[in-house]
């Protein structure tokens, strides 16, 4: 069957595009049709805040994601509070949306504020290069959002189906590629994002940045009265620079140097980590490539597959309801051809350019224009202070005292910009104060290690992640000491369950949630997030997991190639000779 795009269709009514193949209108899920009713978003949000209500109802629910908040509850509390026949504890998480990750120091230190004021206490950086707060309850909600509003970011659009934090590299290069990136994910962040006056009405006392009131009904001219049939993520990427898993975007946007300049991108559709345990119709998958466009036609073409999306995607059921599974049952050519009926000009083959690095930007660099950046390593994207180690008030006391533009990372930690070399003394000495180990001292597999928050704050965590990841790299640290494989680059990433937020399917290692105190322990990536590793064991407590990993690091030592690291070195042996490796009685074979 041919597949057109309905370009004489009217804005708002998407919806009634998806067919089930046989011309017939296809099946909506329930939030689709929330979705529809919600009156571009609105709902009946403002009236619970207004209220008593210490949550909002499944419908609303919903809803609140397009505005960057999550309803979630204390899991930590949940059996106590059974046990005194009280409810759940609810309390929301909200996230900024911020381009490229690029937050002022006095944005910083108002997000820092509105943690200690209204959350708990912490800043989490993201795994694309936000801000999430945890902890906040009802009566905080509309302050904390606006207060995000005040110091001029946003929480519209972190969540929700529609596109969500464009990625660029973080680094603050004095190099116009770099600055290149940056305004692109600026502008694409703008001309993606909802145009409902939802937003304002509700958290900002119904006023728009000019200061009128909006007028209903407003029509999304992108998104409809139904937005996208599930998230849509966006990364810019430099070959050199792979920094934001450009393969693991929905749309990834590769761009092509020539003459010290980019002159176009190559276009990759289909990334995405997340899957469902049991359901083979479901995986992660990356991006593949599609086209070249030339520069000038980043943003035309990003509006283009975005609204293929819109039409094609599966609204029926959203474990398949990504761009993935459309590249994946359509196949690159016929998904190209489709692509072709959105743009007024001919797509030209992709580019053969290839990934060349994936580099943290941790530690001390030259910017190129006099002043240096420091990349200071985050455990697991927290910014606490816990015990002797006081990283949020180090990173306060620095910020104010030399007021360094920050960036924050996709493998979440935070850069401090445009210092001066005479700054370094007191920046190192400060954090040594605070008890912040430099980052050139952090281990290379801490530096390279991701998890999820987990539990108790997420509700689809089957396990625990962000605490119980730590514990594991210390004793893999212990390991990998022990063999002379301590300058080892690996990467180790955790989720709490098969969403895969932190790219677990994408490293050297991967552990993902499966029941209880178990995981299943995937191996086989690589550092430049260029290639899926796949399924080793299942159902491994995280007891075992340094037992099990043990005897295949002894004999990655004595058989690896030159130059090979551990996923390559996986991937060369393939499941069933590593299956011989793996002792007896750990977890199961996968399925």
């Amino acid at each position: 069957m041919s597949i057109h795009p309905a370009e004489t269709r009217e804005p708002g009514t998407q919806e009634s595009v998806n067919t089930d193949g046989n011309g017939q209108a296809a099946r909506r899920s329930a939030v689709e049709l929330i979705k529809e009713a919600s009156r571009q978003l609105r709902g009946g949000i403002a009236e619970t805040i207004a209220g008593n209500d210490d949550h909002f109802n499944e419908q609303d629910k919903q809803l609140i994601k397009f505005h960057g908040t999550y309803q979630q509850d204390d899991r930590d509390a949940r059996k106590s509070r059974s046990k005194e026949g009280v409810g759940k504890h609810y309390m929301f998480m909200i996230r900024c949306k911020i381009p490229g990750g690029r937050v002022s120091a006095d944005q910083y230190l108002a997000l820092d504020d509105l943690a200690g004021a209204h959350a708990n206490g912490t800043l989490r950086i993201t795994t694309r290069q936000s801000i999430q707060f945890h902890g906040v309850v009802m009566r905080n909600l509309k302050d904390t959002i606006a207060g995000i509003n005040r110091c001029l970011l946003s929480t519209l659009g972190a969540c929700g189906d529609v596109e969500r934090n464009v990625m660029a590299p973080p680094a603050p290069i004095a190099s116009p590629l770099y600055r290149e990136l940056q305004d692109i994910a600026d502008r694409l962040a703008e001309h993606l994002a909802p145009r409902t006056h939802a937003y304002h009405e509700i958290w900002l006392n119904g006023k728009l940045h000019n200061g009128e009131a909006p007028k209903e009904p407003e029509v999304e001219p992108l998104y409809g009265k139904v937005y996208l049939p599930r998230k849509f993520k966006t990364g810019l990427a430099l070959p050199q620079d792979n920094s934001i898993d450009v393969y693991a975007q929905d749309l990834g946007l590769l761009a092509i140097v020539e003459n010290h300049a980019v002159a176009g991108y190559n276009v990759l559709v289909g990334g995405g980590m997340g899957m469902t345990h049991g359901n083979p119709n479901t995986f992660p998958h990356l991006a593949r490539p599609i086209c070249y466009v030339p520069a000038d036609k980043v943003i035309v073409i990003a509006e283009a597959v975005i609204k293929l999306f819109r039409d094609h995607g599966n609204r029926g059921d959203r474990k398949r309801a990504r761009v993935k599974y459309l590249v994946h049952d359509w196949g690159v050519a016929r998904f190209r051809e489709v692509l072709a009926g959105y743009v007024n000009f001919p797509l030209a083959p992709p580019k053969n350019i290839e990934v060349a690095d994936n580099p943290l930007h941790l530690g001390w660099h030259p910017q190129g224009d006099g002043k240096y950046y420091y990349g200071v390593s985050v455990e697991n994207g927290r910014i606490k202070d816990e015990g002797t180690l006081r990283l949020r008030t180090a990173l306060r006391v620095l910020i104010e005292r030399h007021r360094p533009p920050t960036r924050l990372t996709a493998n979440q930690d935070i850069i401090l910009c445009d210092l001066p070399a005479d700054a370094r003394e007191d920046i190192e000495r400060t954090f040594d104060e605070f008890g912040v180990v430099a980052a050139e001292r952090v281990s290379m597999v801490q530096r390279y290690s991701m998890a999820c928050p987990a539990i108790p704050t997420c509700g689809l965590a089957i396990t625990e992640s962000e605490r119980a990841l730590p514990g594991i790299i210390d004793q893999l640290e212990a390991e990998l000491d022990r063999r002379g494989l301590s300058d080892l680059r690996m990467t180790v990433r955790m989720t709490g369950c098969p969403n895969g937020c932190a790219r677990p399917y994408q490293s050297d290692i991967g552990l993902v949630g499966r029941s209880g105190d178990k995981v299943t322990v995937f191996v086989g990536g690589n550092p430049l997030g260029t290639r899926l590793n796949f399924a080793l064991r299942d159902l491994v407590p995280i007891s075992q997991l340094i037992p099990l990993f043990s005897p295949l690091l002894d004999d990655y030592k004595s058989n690896r190639l030159p130059s090979e690291g551990f996923g390559d070195y996986c991937q060369r042996l393939g499941s069933e000779r590593l299956e011989t490796l793996v002792p007896a009685g750990i977890g199961k074979p996968p399925h």
